[in-house]
């Protein structure tokens, strides 16, 4: 998201809130700070701030009750627990209540942006799109939106391979919905009522990943004051997702292969082995096969990882489903105007299905969710929609194939959307990476792997 989001604080020490709202204002959060645990819950029904950072011992209602009173009354708003009594029994207890996730004290900085950045993964559900999710969601329970023959034969593979406890790999361009098809196989599942981690491999420091995976032992590395569990141990019978595990570094492959053959761990600065239950769910938009060759991905690994494969088809291989989403996330969006678009005009409509969406449904969402934000009329406008959607030169309108047929569209011609959208969006913020990431929604990583790919660069 590129909005700051609203962070409450709850804690009875104040140098530790003025410690955190001193940290996540530099990162451009919006804080609010209470010292008492009535205070946080008066400010979390009044304000309804986006997630809730709370200290698990204060006086009065403790950290555990207050996550089960924040989901029990707003779903939406994720709770982060922090404490210096870190023991793995709390942690478990506090993900199995609905906390997002556990940071024990002492905690540096880089720990506290890192587990609130996670968290901006997830958005608010709003009444409206939870009643909009119900009409629209498929028989299984999952949020899988399309009626597309390449959409029934994704839930139908991800309904037979669900029950079982075989490692799943899922491969697809950025923004097609991994982490969705993955949080439907848990859901599926006899691992549903336990955890769900997921994990952004590319968005961690390479330093924190280890810790952040296994776990570490008190000394461990500096400022490792405490014992800590790693996300394999908060996943214990339940699902861990690794998404871009391509990302991983080599010595990381080599103990996660290790880890997911013997079942077994050992903290970072530990001796003790942990066995641990989780199903291992990983998703890559990489070509793994690419990666083996070139030596920066583990052959191994790639083996032990693709059991059961999964591909989520591309947005421009299901044209059909683009009105259905679109109309989709124009309902389900939170109010951004006060006035509010109910549809699309035709002419609106045909350039949304027209356009090679290089960024998927990822980028699908984000022009709606602009579109509603500029729209001065009922219906959304071609002048509501960003350029890279209008503006189609003649020569490749004239390539495009007729709207029943996209299916049979050629990759040269997504190609050259590909790469005309990208050049546009870096000229757009200047060829600033981190800026062009923020505006498309795609990972900075993913970014720089299409400017090598077209071997684009400012001066070309």
């Amino acid at each position: 998201m590129d909005t700051p989001r609203k962070v409450l604080i709850v804690d009875d020490e104040p140098d530790m809130l003025a410690n955190c709202a001193r940290i996540l204002r530099r990162c451009g959060y919006e804080c609010l700070t209470a010292e008492t645990s009535d205070q946080g819950l008066a400010l979390v029904h009044s304000a309804q701030p986006d997630v809730v950072l709370v200290d698990l011992r204060m006086p009065g209602t403790n950290g555990i009750d207050i996550v089960k009173a924040v989901k029990s009354q707003h779903p939406h708003i994720e709770v982060v627990l922090m404490t210096a009594y870190a023991t793995i029994e709390t942690a478990v207890d506090a993900i199995k209540q609905g906390a997002f996730d556990y940071l024990p004290k002492p905690f540096t900085a880089e720990q506290l942006q890192a587990v609130i950045q996670r968290t901006r993964r997830q958005k608010p559900i709003t009444p409206e799109a939870r009643r909009v999710k119900a009409e629209m969601a498929c028989p299984d329970g999952g949020e899988m939106v399309g009626n597309s023959e390449a959409m029934a034969a994704l839930r139908e593979h991800i309904r037979r391979i669900a029950a079982t406890e075989a490692t799943v790999l899922i491969t697809g361009e950025s923004g097609t919905g991994k982490e969705l098809v993955a949080r439907s196989l848990h859901q599926l599942s006899r691992r549903r009522a336990l955890p769900f981690v997921p994990v952004d491999c590319a968005a961690l420091p390479e330093s924190l990943l280890e810790s952040e995976l296994f776990g570490h032992e008190k000394g461990a590395f500096t400022g490792a004051s405490l014992s800590r569990p790693g996300l394999f141990e908060l996943g214990h019978r339940g699902t861990l997702f690794l998404d871009e595990v391509a990302e991983l570094p080599l010595p990381l492959q080599a103990k996660l292969l290790r880890v997911l053959e013997a079942r077994q761990l050992r903290r970072l600065g530990g001796r003790q082995l942990i066995s641990i239950d989780v199903r291992l769910i990983a998703a890559t938009n990489r070509d793994l096969a690419k990666a083996m060759e070139g030596g920066s991905f583990r052959e191994d690994l790639f083996y032990r990882l693709n059991v059961i494969p999964i591909h989520v088809p591309p947005l421009r291989q299901r044209r059909e489903d683009i009105l259905l989403l679109a109309t989709h996330f124009l309902r389900t969006g939170a109010p951004i105007s006060p006035l509010q678009p109910t549809g699309f005009a035709p002419e609106a409509m045909e350039l949304l299905e027209r356009y090679g969406w290089p960024g998927n449904v990822r980028e699908l969402k984000n022009t709606v969710e602009r579109a509603r934000a500029l729209a001065n009329r009922l219906a959304i406008q071609p002048e509501d929609l960003p350029p890279e959607v209008r503006h189609l030169s003649p020569e490749v309108v004239d390539r495009l194939p007729p709207m029943h047929s996209f299916k049979a569209a050629k990759q040269e011609i997504v190609t050259e959307f590909e790469e005309r959208r990208l050049r546009e969006l870096m000229e757009l913020s200047g060829w600033n990476i981190a800026q062009a990431a923020r505006a498309s929604g795609m990972h900075r990583k993913t970014i720089e792997r299409k400017l090598k790919r077209y071997n684009l660069r400012r001066d070309t």
